[in-house]
């Protein structure tokens, strides 16, 4: 009966008001890249004081959970996760988007986002002790090999590119190691830049290299950037609902994942996505659909994503721990709202803490609602929008949002470079996904790494150290099974495909349909090109100490052994043909593609100088110009003239305003 009264007091009229505010406005903060679950809560946090306990973490909790079921709504409209645990909804979210079933994707997000987020915070109500001692089993040990699973898995996932998603991710991880060593405060990397000395922001470089290459990309033809099939079908709510209740064993198995994953500080959403994605492709009857626009797959990451959220509570709540930025924001204000954490607070502080807990419940029911609502029009409002529009505020958003996560313009300029080396290397089969969960997952592998490698060294059972504890014998075993499965399932299937060779008097042999695979001249160009890289960077760490230099020294090793593994496949290989270009067949414009670069590193680089409102403005007029193919009536220009004041001029109040961000204010405002 106490738990009872406990679901009562969340559902009085105040604390439904603001578990569906914050649910509403932290579904919009994460669709927008670059303005994070992280910023929503530390801004909002002071204003929960006032308020009753219960009601200010029910806000934040809320806020937290729709910022990260948001994060689908740029992952399948625009390819670019809204938060970093929204990384492989792109895999099959945007393809759906592209072929005219994105309303459908959206759909089967929210459904997915809010089943993980419910079995989430069932099990933090029912089993939050308990479960707080798996997160204890886990030393540093442990924590590398799951950050290393993790880069298996999205490697494994390039599918036919599994080299290349391995080296991706050792520049991902290389990348991570920039600026102040997180053991031993060794300064590497920097080139003597004090720019660098922070590192590569995480967020901006998330931006950077999914959200660059789709503008890029969005101005080389005339085409629509979806299909416009939708239109009339909206959000497919029956449709989406047989989808789901057909892979409800892939749903509840993501959910599961999702919570354990969870549980495990610093794991995140991200991995979790991961790891479920991979089980959903390796238990379906079809696995070759996923990539190609799959329901499954943006089922498996979304539910487990969301149930990471309960999950992430669980040791913030019982153990102090907070597995997530946000949660140590929310920690943080329990503290001042004057709550002990740890297993007594759920006997001393009860009342608010099964409260806050009810609350997180019915904010992940309120999502539904919220979640087909935005929806509905979300898919439709992206496609009639015009690319003359879309693509300058697409661009406006990521020089923004890389912006306005420090308010440092060097996160900014960091993020466009980044995501012009992306789409360089997109190009030739690099896809972005392995270098940004390197990026994501660098600090955790550095950290456990080094800490394994100093405690190893001193006990001199190194090796056992690595190599002989029974949960990380586990996870290197799942490693290697998921490194491997692609080669073993192709192998088994030749076997099982081999055709019955019946004896009579006439044999007629079978032409056999050999796919020729050619030698990847491009390849083996970015091989040379990452060999010299990964030689130049361990001739850097000589001048740096054992903790600051045993980790990017191994990363450079392993960089330079697959970057030639790479070469060495390909030189091997027949030259290929020439390309025959198909009749008919539309030239991407190569013109307009260097333009959009060339104006938005002027953009960025100006951006400091002469204000951010002026040069943003004008930079929108200019990217509304490249992306404009026909010649616009007088109404269009006037149309498009107004809509770059709104946009531009809303945003930056909003920035300067409501947000409170420092804004440059230039030579002129």
């Amino acid at each position: 009966m106490e738990i009872l009264r406990y679901l009562i007091d969340a559902l009085t009229p105040f604390n439904l008001m603001l578990a569906l505010a914050g649910v509403t406005l932290g579904t919009i903060i994460g669709a927008l890249p670059g303005l994070s679950a992280t910023m929503a809560v530390a801004i909002l946090v002071p204003f929960t004081f006032a308020m009753a306990p219960a009601s200010g973490l029910i806000a934040l909790g809320a806020i937290y959970t729709g910022a990260i079921y948001g994060g689908a709504f740029s992952a399948i409209l625009v390819n670019t996760p809204g938060t970093p645990s929204s990384i492989a909804t792109t895999f099959d979210g945007y393809p759906m988007a592209k072929r005219g079933d994105g309303g459908l994707a959206v759909t089967l997000a929210t459904i997915a986002s809010v089943f993980g987020g419910l079995v989430g915070a069932t099990i933090l109500i029912l089993l939050a002790p308990p479960l707080a001692n798996v997160a204890l089993a886990f030393g540093p040990t442990e924590y590398f090999w799951l950050a290393i699973f993790g880069l298996t898995l999205i490697s494994a996932l390039s599918v036919g590119n599994t080299l290349k998603g391995l080296i991706g991710a050792c520049i991902g991880l290389l990348l991570s190691t920039i600026g102040v060593a997180v053991v031993g405060g060794d300064v590497r990397y920097t080139m003597n830049s004090q720019i660098l000395l922070g590192g590569i922001d995480i967020t901006s470089a998330l931006i950077g290299l999914y959200c660059i290459p789709v503008v890029i990309d969005l101005v080389a033809s005339k085409a629509p950037h979806l299909s416009v099939l939708e239109d009339a079908r909206g959000y497919r709510l029956p449709e989406a609902l047989r989808i789901s209740w057909a892979s409800k064993f892939n749903m509840l198995r993501s959910s599961l994942i999702g919570t354990v994953v969870g549980i495990l500080p610093g794991a995140g959403g991200s991995i979790a996505g991961l790891i479920a994605y991979s089980e959903a492709r390796r238990a379906s009857r079809h696995p070759e659909r996923f990539g190609t626009g799959e329901p499954n797959g943006i089922i498996a990451t979304e539910a487990s994503n969301n149930a990471t959220v309960g999950g992430g509570f669980i040791p913030t709540l019982v153990l102090g721990i907070p597995g997530t930025p946000p949660d140590a924001i929310i920690l943080g204000a329990l503290l001042v709202q004057g709550l002990k954490i740890g297993p007594s607070l759920f006997n001393e502080q009860g009342n608010v803490v099964y409260t806050f807990m009810f609350g997180l419940l019915i904010a992940t029911v309120l999502m539904l609602p919220v979640g087909l609502l935005l929806g509905r029009y979300a898919y439709k409002s992206i496609v009639r929008i015009p690319k003359s529009l879309l693509v300058p505020t697409v661009a406006f958003l990521t020089i923004l949002g890389s912006f306005a996560i420090h308010s440092n313009p060097h996160d900014m300029q960091m993020m466009f470079v980044l995501g012009v080396l992306a789409w360089i290397l997109q190009r030739y089969g690099f896809a972005p996904s392995p270098i940004v969960l390197g990026l994501v997952l660098g600090q955790i592998a550095e950290q456990g790494f080094v800490q394994s490698y100093m405690i190893g060294n001193a006990t001199n059972a190194l090796t056992a150290m690595f190599f002989g504890r029974p949960i990380s014998m586990a996870i290197i075993a799942f490693s290697l099974l998921t490194l491997f499965y692609p080669l073993l399932t192709s192998l088994f299937s030749r076997r099982r495909k081999a055709p019955l060779v019946e004896a009579t008097d006439t044999v007629v042999k079978a032409q056999k349909a050999v796919q020729t695979v050619y030698r990847d001249v491009p390849a083996i160009a970015f091989g040379a090109v990452f060999v010299v890289i990964g030689v130049l960077a361990y001739l850097q760490i000589k001048d740096m100490s054992a903790m600051g230099s045993v980790f990017p020294g191994t990363l450079s090793s392993v960089l330079v052994l697959l970057s030639l593994m790479l070469i060495t496949f390909q030189v091997g290989r027949p030259k290929a043909p020439g390309k025959v270009e198909e009749p008919g067949a539309v030239k991407p414009s190569t013109v307009r593609r260097f333009a959009i670069v060339v104006a938005m590193a002027v953009w960025a680089l100006l951006l400091p100088s002469i204000g951010f409102f002026v040069t943003s403005l004008i930079a929108f007029l200019v990217l509304t110009v490249i992306a404009t193919f026909d010649r616009p009536s007088s109404r269009e220009v006037a149309l498009y003239a107004v809509s770059a004041v709104v946009i531009v001029g809303s945003f930056y109040l909003l920035m300067d305003q409501v947000l409170g961000l420092r804004m440059p204010a230039g030579l002129l405002f």
